[in-house]
This record gives C-alpha cells, sequence and structure tokens, in this order.
C-alpha cells in the first residue's frame, strides 16, 4: 500500500489522463468571426490545432460561428470543416454582431465546458490548457485577463481603463479591469448563460453577473495574424453603452441625484437671500438683482423637474427589470447538497 502511495506521488500523471472527478470530459471551442479570410487558415491550422491535437486529441469539437461575414470567410471555413468532422460552422443569416454570435455559438456546444476565444489570434491558443487545468480543479468559470496587448491604441487603451472603471462604480457585479472575452465556462454554466433573453448584451458581464467560482489567467495579447480589427471605436462606445445600461440601473437616477443637489443648493441660497436682504435689510450690502433672485428659482424649479425625473426611473427600472426576464436567482447545483431529496 504504501509503495502505491510513493509512486502515486511522484510520478507524473499525464496531461490527457488527469486524476479528477471529470473523467473523459470533452471541451467545446466556439470562434465568432466576421470578415476573418486573411488570417481564419493561418490561426486554425498554425495556432489553434495544433494546442488541441496535442492536448486534448478526441475530445474537442471547434465551432465557427461566421456572424454574416462580406468576404470569403464562410467558404474558408466551409473548407476546413470538410476536412475535421469535429469542426462545426453555424452561418448566420446576417450580422448580428459579436455578443450575439458567441450566444450562437454557445447554444449548439456540448462539451463539458466551453471555450470562447477570438478568431483573430490575439487570444493566444496555447494557453487553452491553463484554463482547462483551472476547472478540472475546481473552477466553473475561468477568465483570461489581458497584461499587455501589442499594437493597442491609445484611444482603446485609455477607454478601457475607463470603462472598467465607470463599470464597477455603477454596476452590481464586479468585473476585474482588462478581463476579455477569452474564458471557459463549465456546462452548468453555459445553461444558466443561455437562459438570459435580452438582445442587447455583453457576454462577459451576463457570465460575471452570474458568479459561480471562478480563476483568472493573465496573458499578453499578440497582434493580430491579419486584417483589421472589426471593433472601431464607435462599435466599443456602443458596446460600453449597452453595457452600462443593461447590466447596471444607477444611470437612471444619476439625474435624479444631480436635481435633489440643484434644489437643496438653491433653497439654502433662496432661504439666504430671504433673511439677508428682505429680512435683515441687506446688512452685507450683497444687493442681489432680480436677474439673480429669478435664476435661483429657476434653478430649483430644474431641480424639482429632475427629481420628478428620478421618480420616473424607479417605474421605468421596474419595467426594465421585469422586461430583461433575467432569472430571480441562480443555483449552482454542482456544490448544493440533497436538492433532489424527498424527506419522508
Amino acid at each position: 500500500f504504501y509503495i502505491i502511495v510513493i509512486l502515486a506521488k511522484t510520478t507524473k500523471i499525464p496531461y490527457n489522463y488527469p486524476m479528477t472527478s471529470r473523467k473523459n470530459y470533452h471541451v467545446s471551442i466556439v470562434i465568432p468571426a466576421y470578415n476573418e479570410e486573411s488570417g481564419i487558415v493561418a490561426f486554425h491550422n498554425t495556432l489553434l490545432m495544433p494546442e488541441l491535437e496535442k492536448h486534448l486529441p478526441n475530445r474537442y469539437e471547434v465551432i465557427y460561428v461566421n456572424d454574416g461575414s462580406t468576404d470569403d470567410t464562410l467558404k474558408k471555413l466551409t473548407n476546413l470543416a470538410s476536412n475535421n468532422p469535429r469542426v462545426k460552422v453555424i452561418n448566420l443569416s446576417r450580422n448580428f454582431g459579436k455578443e450575439i454570435a458567441t450566444t450562437a455559438g454557445i447554444s449548439k456546444s456540448t462539451g463539458d465546458a466551453v471555450i470562447i476565444i477570438d478568431a483573430d489570434g490575439q487570444h493566444p491558443p496555447k494557453i487553452m490548457t491553463q484554463f482547462i487545468d483551472k476547472w478540472l480543479a475546481g473552477a466553473q468559470v475561468v477568465v483570461g485577463v489581458r497584461k499587455s496587448n501589442q499594437k493597442e491604441g491609445v484611444i482603446k487603451k485609455v477607454g478601457s481603463k475607463l470603462f472598467y472603471r465607470l463599470m464597477n462604480s455603477i454596476s452590481d457585479s464586479q468585473t476585474i479591469p482588462r478581463s476579455t472575452d477569452y474564458r471557459l465556462i463549465d456546462k452548468h454554466v453555459r445553461d444558466e448563460f443561455l437562459k438570459f433573453t435580452e438582445r442587447d448584451r455583453i457576454t462577459r458581464g451576463l457570465i460575471d453577473w452570474l458568479g459561480f467560482r471562478r480563476e483568472y489567467i493573465e496573458f499578453d495579447a499578440p497582434a493580430r495574424i491579419a486584417g483589421e480589427a472589426s471593433y472601431t471605436v464607435s462599435k466599443l462606445t456602443k458596446l460600453a453603452v449597452n453595457s452600462f445600461t443593461t447590466l447596471s440601473l444607477r444611470p437612471l437616477f444619476i439625474f435624479s441625484y444631480i436635481g435633489a443637489f440643484i434644489t437643496l443648493v438653491s433653497l439654502i441660497v433662496g432661504i439666504f437671500i430671504l433673511i439677508e436682504q428682505f429680512i435683515l435689510g441687506d446688512p452685507l450690502a450683497l444687493n442681489f438683482t432680480g436677474a439673480a433672485l429669478l435664476g435661483i428659482f429657476v434653478s430649483f424649479l430644474i431641480g424639482i423637474v429632475l427629481i420628478a425625473q428620478g421618480i420616473m426611473s424607479i417605474y421605468l427600472s421596474h419595467i426594465h427589470t421585469q422586461a430583461q426576464n433575467r432569472p430571480l436567482f441562480v443555483i449552482d447545483s454542482t456544490s448544493s447538497v440533497n436538492l433532489d431529496k424527498d424527506i419522508k
């Protein structure tokens, strides 16, 4: 017995045969693609497949989602799939956007875990095994955090920092700065994620909202294999606005807070003028004019209007929450005990 224990501790177990309760697992790789004809073949043949064949032979499926590409992306993906039955291609009828395309791929995945990765090579496939190791160790969500990004513009770099700072200040769930869509989710997390029904979505934000046990892996993002990024500054701005409005209700109440502040300040100033000028006879010789008094009165009314808007926002927030139709709660059945056991 002791000899067996010593051998078990000193012998390296091959990666393909992990000592874990998750035996005989399969992994789905979901890859949204839009106008990636110039680099998709190189990504598949030189970056992705060598890693899968080396570490996950016969344990993977690759799901490419063609998001209404206008070039030859679909043709190249079809050729790749024809040579490997484990490669699947989902062709969307038009361009729905990366977030919807990612959801489409996740919905068709069948693996015990799903890895979401970009097709431009900036999410290095060589670290996928680290994601899987974290998952095998018990993590249900593994998030890739970008340490650096080659050829990242100043606007995107500053905008990214500002986005995460604002997001964490108004959102109910906290997001790690520079976290990416490069992540692994367990099949249980996938099932809960697919319950979301909103159209304007940000995948990473919804996964963060779900919670679950998570781990993080830092990586340096290389330059794109080829072509230009399809996410322009305008698209990123739209994505940020959608994130603020779908993941938090606080923007609805910002103007009500401003209105309350304006009302309070104008009320204090108005009382001061009333006492100083009309009751005490202007001992400080401030000599407020009629225009100044009118301006203070108008400011007071504006504050009242903004407060009324804030009250309307409360009702709108309830409508917004109901329209999203999110689950009231999420149960982690993998760590719950005796949920389905009848007590007689």
